[in-house]
């Protein structure tokens, strides 16, 4: 009878070891889909290291922390390269799409606008929405109007009825070299001419 009963046993427990067993397969099956790329990996956190060329992404689940290689970080990550890992680096600013280092943006999310590596809802003062680019760009304050030009029409001064003058002003050195969003720098006008040229022109 103790005999049977100890083969019962034994019998149980080999087909807990063959499911354990079948288990452990199928796991480190779908361990090895997730660990492209991967030099180590761990059942519980997916990817350790990765290749030499590759980037380590790490994300949270609440609690627990998954890896992943990747050859191009996702947005809202950049790329660091370092002597034994290269690691994907979240974005200090949420509203960032893609940053150059952890606190400089270089693309910002819909609805907001890229100033000076930083991302703003509204654009701060003495700036303008560059609606395309999703962009602020300085605003300028250009200096005071010339005098209006002499009445002219095809560079001539006289002989026609109606001509047209301009006036300019000038652009301050520092919004030149910063390509500056400036308002209107040449106006021109109508204007009545001479009639008659000197000499009969």
């Amino acid at each position: 009878m103790q005999w049977i009963i100890f083969m019962l046993l034994l019998f149980i427990s080999s087909m807990e070891m063959l499911t354990q067993n079948r288990w452990k397969k199928q796991a480190s099956a779908s361990l090895l889909e997730n660990c492209t790329g991967c030099v180590l990996c761990s059942e519980d956190n997916g990817c350790i290291t990765c290749h030499h060329r590759l980037f380590l992404l790490i994300w949270r689940d609440g609690i627990r922390q998954y890896g992943m290689c990747v050859h191009t970080c996702p947005p809202g990550y950049f790329g660091v390269r370092g002597l034994e890992v290269n690691r994907c680096t979240k974005c200090r600013s949420p509203s960032c799409e893609s940053c150059f280092s952890r606190d400089f943006c270089m693309k910002c999310k819909d609805k907001f606008y890229l100033y000076k590596g930083q991302c703003f809802r509204q654009c701060p003062p003495g700036t303008a929405a560059q609606p395309g680019a999703r962009e602020c760009q300085e605003t300028c304050e250009p200096g005071p109007w010339s005098e209006w030009s002499a009445c002219t029409h095809e560079s001539r001064t006289c002989g026609c009825k109606w001509g047209v003058e301009t006036r300019v002003r000038e652009v301050p050195k520092a919004a030149r070299e910063e390509r500056a969003a400036c308002p209107a720098l040449l106006e021109t006008r109508r204007c009545r001419m001479k009639k008659h040229c000197p000499g009969g022109e």
